[in-house]
């Protein structure tokens, strides 16, 4: 049932993804390692282009970084905005430093997500 679960929540994922425009292209088989040279915008601005995007006094990343996602090497991080439940994800291209997705997440995906990254590990 749990994996039956975690395969649903992947492919929602995954399709909730599609079609990003991004400006680095990338595959699932990139090596963390070499994620950090590919990239052209600094970990400080792609941070500071998530926070502008969700334009609240006091949000905060609570985790995020480099990763490949819909064939893209972007900046995903979880932002956390006082005051309302769950968190913004947002995606920042790593070449461009341009916002390519905000996405509400409730108490109850994020909690899912949570579980299908442990799966992953």
């Amino acid at each position: 049932m749990r994996s039956l679960l975690a395969l649903v929540l992947l492919v929602s994922f995954a399709a909730s993804a599609a079609n990003l425009d991004c400006s680095i292209k990338a595959s699932k088989t990139t090596k963390k390692t070499d994620m950090p040279g590919m990239a052209k915008v600094s970990v400080e601005d792609a941070k500071k282009s998530a926070l502008g995007a969700v334009n609240a006094s006091g949000a905060a990343i609570t985790k995020g970084g480099l990763e490949v996602e819909d064939g893209c090497l972007v900046y995903s991080y979880d932002v956390k905005i006082p005051g309302k439940n769950g968190i913004e994800e947002v995606i920042v291209d790593a070449g461009s430093g341009k916002v390519l997705k905000t996405e509400h997440e409730g108490s109850v995906k994020e909690a899912l997500e949570k579980t299908v990254d442990t799966m992953k590990k």
